[in-house]
C-alpha cells in the first residue's frame, strides 16, 4: 500500500512540547504539543483510508521514524487515540484501527444495560426503511439542505423476547445509496459493522440528549405497554472523521427491566 505523504512537522519549538499551526495573517498563532501535531497526521491517515478498520498500523518505531520524532511522542499521540476508541493496543501483537465489527464495540453506542445478567445483543426487527427529503429539524441536525435525501430507518429491538428499545433513524442519502431493508435485515452483525464494511463510514464519536416523556399510542404499540408508560428518550447525533454528522438516531428505552449506564472520567 502506497504511503501518504508525511507532511513536515515542526522542529525548534515544537520539538520541546509545543509547536505553532498556521494561522491568517494578522491573527494570534495557536500552539499545540508536538504529540498532537502527530496525534492530527495519523487520524489523517485513518481518514483517508491509509489502515483500514481491523488492520494492524506501523509500529511505534517506524511511525517515528516516518515522522522524525521521537518514539515517546508517538506512543503518547497513539495512547490518545485508544483512549478515544480510534485505535486498539493489543499485548504482544500491535496496535490496530478500532472497528466495529469488535465485540468490545457493541456496547459503545448501546448503553441500555439489563438490571440483572449480562449485557448482550438484541433481536432486530425491520419496521421501515425508506429514502425522504429531509424534514428541516432532521437537515439541520445532518448539515444537509432541507429536502435533502436522507434514508430512514425504524426498528424494534427485543432482549429476551421483549420489546424493548423503538428507534428512528436519518442517514444521508447520498452517503448510503443502495442501503435497503432487505440488506439490514440479511446482515447479521451490529448495524454501524455494515455502516463500516460496506459504506465505508465509520462512527467514531456522539452527542447525546436524554429526557423522560410518556408513550403515545405508536410507541405503546411496539413496545407493548400501556399508552403514557414512562420510556427513556436519547436522541443522538453520530459523528465520523472530520466531525461530520453522518447520522440522526432517536431511541425510546423501556427501562423496566434495564437502566441507561454510562462510565464517567
Amino acid at each position: 500500500m502506497n504511503s501518504l505523504p508525511t507532511p513536515p512537522i515542526p522542529h525548534g519549538p515544537a520539538a520541546s512540547g509545543s509547536g505553532a499551526s498556521a494561522s491568517t495573517p494578522g491573527a494570534s498563532p495557536t500552539f499545540s504539543p508536538l504529540y498532537q501535531q502527530i496525534k492530527a497526521l495519523i487520524t489523517q491517515g485513518l481518514q483517508a483510508g491509509e489502515w483500514k478498520p481491523g488492520e494492524m498500523i506501523p509500529s511505534e518505531v517506524e511511525l517515528a521514524g516516518r515522522f522524525k520524532v521521537s518514539q515517546g511522542t508517538v506512543r503518547k499521540a497513539i495512547d490518545e487515540l485508544a483512549a478515544e476508541n480510534l485505535l486498539l493496543r493489543r499485548q504482544g501483537k500491535g496496535t490496530f484501527v478500532a472497528t466495529h465489527h469488535e465485540a468490545r464495540a457493541h456496547f459503545r453506542f448501546l448503553r441500555l444495560m439489563p438490571d440483572e445478567g449480562v449485557p448482550h445483543q438484541p433481536d432486530n426487527k425491520i419496521i421501515e426503511v425508506k429514502r425522504m427529503r429531509a424534514p428541516a429539524e432532521v437537515a439541520r441536525l445532518l448539515d444537509l439542505k432541507s429536502g435533502d435525501s436522507v434514508v430512514y430507518i425504524k426498528r424494534v429491538m427485543s432482549f429476551d423476547g421483549t420489546p424493548t428499545i423503538l428507534e428512528e433513524m436519518w442517514l444521508p442519502g447520498l452517503l448510503f445509496k443502495g442501503l435497503t431493508a432487505e440488506r439490514l435485515v440479511e446482515y447479521k452483525g451490529p448495524m454501524y459493522g455494515l455502516f463500516e464494511s460496506e459504506f465505508g463510514t465509520r462512527m467514531i464519536r456522539a452527542s447525546e440528549k436524554i429526557r423522560a416523556l410518556g408513550a403515545d399510542a405508536g410507541a405503546a404499540q411496539f413496545l407493548g405497554v400501556e399508552q403514557g408508560t414512562p420510556l427513556l428518550c436519547a436522541e443522538r447525533v453520530s459523528f465520523t472523521y472530520g466531525d461530520k454528522a453522518v447520522e440522526l438516531r432517536r431511541g425510546l428505552y423501556l427501562t423496566s427491566h434495564h437502566h441507561y449506564q454510562n462510565d464517567l472520567s
